[in-house]
């Protein structure tokens, strides 16, 4: 396959896709375990991971991409347990 830029066997990256599944998994982390957007530093490390897999951005790379949002989210919903463990 061939791209208009010349590049063959890449898919070009839909950054609106991608901006939606971001979207998605903050919403669910908000719905859910909204105490850990307050804790942004334990997010950054899985946050970068994602924004470096979108950077990379071919549809080879759609998989990381979800992978390091799963990641995300699993940190997200860690930190927030482990607020509510402390306030208990």
């Amino acid at each position: 396959m061939s791209r208009p830029d010349g590049a063959v066997g890449v898919e070009p990256w839909d950054a609106e896709w991608a901006a939606a599944r971001a979207a998605e998994a903050l919403q669910y982390l908000g719905t859910h375990y909204p105490e850990c957007l307050d804790a942004p530093r334990v997010l950054d490390e899985h946050e970068e991971d994602a924004h470096e897999a979108a950077v990379r951005g071919d549809s080879g790379d759609k998989d990381a991409y979800l992978e390091a949002l799963r990641c995300y989210m699993r940190a997200g919903r860690d930190e927030a347990l482990r607020i509510r463990r402390g306030a208990a």
